[in-house]
């Protein structure tokens, strides 16, 4: 049974949200008190274990849904299970993305509906499931982005032309969706560094095109998340880029 105080808490569904960026959110928003779905395809063990970590802090309060975001059916399926843990979603954070690198003479239709599905499709679908429900409860989307959306990424031709059709998407939707729904974006720079190795020179070269110098904190851009969630109601259709500054020397 739900109670009185349960049922005035928020619910965030976050996709991706077993590691770094995503899992970052997922515990900002849970120590601000919301009910967290944690969305994840194959990082079982950290997404379970983080669920844990959240439920052992404040019970029943986190549940992780195992979902293939290119196969619609399983994504229809954890919009349903999202709408029915907690009565309903009142935020929607697309974060899952693939990213590597795709030389444009080598990219082959596997790879372009890799990058495009997970980065562009997923969330438009994932949007389409749950907007009736997120215009009921007057909530919201947040989409994260990349600051290589707007000029491209040298190397990343497919990932990037799909984060452009995610800004596109965050400011059309905005439009589409309104008044009820709002819908935002989150850019991040210099973030943390891929998973695939960078040299210190390579780092260094990135960070002297960065304003202030460092590159930023996972929760750096969970807190923007969270502001355009919680304390924005009157911005929507816009796109923040949290880069310390590096657009400005693009």
């Amino acid at each position: 049974m739900i109670t009185t105080t349960e049922s005035l808490r928020k619910n965030v569904l976050i996709t991706g949200a077993a590691r770094r960026i995503g899992a970052s959110c997922a515990r900002l928003f849970h120590e601000q008190g919301y009910n967290v779905v944690l969305h994840y395809h194959h990082s079982s063990q950290e997404a379970l274990e983080l669920c844990s970590q959240l439920n052992q802090s404040r019970t029943e309060s986190a549940k992780a849904i195992q979902a293939d975001l290119l196969n619609l059916d399983e994504l229809r399926g954890l919009a349903q299970q999202a709408r029915l843990t907690w009565g309903g979603v009142d935020v929607l954070v697309n974060n899952a993305s693939a990213f590597y690198p795709t030389a444009i003479e080598d990219v082959d239709e596997l790879q372009w509906n890799e990058l495009m599905g997970s980065n562009l499709k997923a969330p438009f679908f994932l949007t389409q499931a749950l907007a009736g429900q997120l215009a009921e409860r007057k909530g919201c989307i947040i989409n994260i982005i990349d600051i290589h959306a707007e000029r491209g990424l040298k190397g990343f031709p497919v990932y990037s032309i799909a984060k452009a059709g995610l800004a596109a998407m965050t400011k059309m939707l905005a439009k589409e969706l309104g008044p009820s729904v709002r819908v935002n974006g989150v850019s991040p720079g210099a973030i943390i560094w891929p998973e695939s190795e960078l040299s210190e020179t390579d780092k260094q070269e990135i960070l002297q095109r960065v304003a202030l110098k460092r590159n930023g904190e996972p929760n750096d851009i969970a807190k923007t998340v969270l502001f355009l969630a919680r304390d924005a109601d009157y911005v929507t259709g816009q796109i923040l880029s949290v880069d310390g500054g590096r657009t400005l020397f693009c």
